[in-house]
């Protein structure tokens, strides 16, 4: 029998843990409120509707497969790409289907709400390949020239990152490869 839970963070751990078990389309306030021991109540007294409880979840998935430790300090940007990658294949060993079955919870009349979400997540994780890319002191001088900026590579590489998780294809060596040839 589980233990009563009564905080936002012990409910989004529960939803985590029926996701990695059963997937995100079982998640509901019922099935988690089972799985957590308590009332339909306690977990609206966190998530106003069924979505609000899905978006969560589904955010704390993505934070956590993508939640540096702190002892990453990435001195080349390729050494970040290649650990986005490793975060990736371990995100899907940990929670098979997620990447190419998530967005099916932002359905309704909140479905804007998670595509708002996605976009600020995706936004944040570029923001961070820039800082690491504009800092990779082993860069070419003449790698951002004409009409290639730090910035349109890094929306190119995310949009191949994208990608694999659409294709279900986590190897990142020609990306690497790509990222070497062109960079260093």
């Amino acid at each position: 029998m589980n233990t009563i839970v009564t905080s936002k963070e012990a409910i989004l751990e529960v939803s985590r843990q029926m996701i990695r078990e059963q997937g995100a389309a079982e998640i509901s306030i019922r099935s988690v409120a089972a799985a957590c021991g308590v009332s339909v109540g306690s977990i609206y007294n966190y998530f106003d509707s069924k979505n609000d409880l899905i978006t969560a979840a589904v955010e704390s998935v993505w934070s956590e497969i993508f939640h540096a430790s702190g002892q990453e300090n990435f001195e080349h940007f390729s050494d970040c790409v290649e650990w986005i990658f490793d975060r990736i294949k371990k995100g899907a060993e940990t929670y098979p289907g997620f990447f190419t079955l998530h967005s099916m919870a932002f359905f309704g009349k909140d479905r804007d709400n998670g595509r708002i979400l996605m976009e600020k997540a995706w936004s944040h994780m570029q923001g961070s390949l820039l800082h690491i890319l504009l800092k990779d002191r082993d860069i070419r001088p003449d790698a951002f020239e004409g009409a290639l900026s730090p910035e349109g590579f890094v929306e190119i590489l995310f949009s191949l990152v994208l990608s694999s998780l659409i294709r279900q294809n986590y190897e990142s060596g020609a990306i690497l490869e790509m990222l070497r040839k062109l960079l260093y």
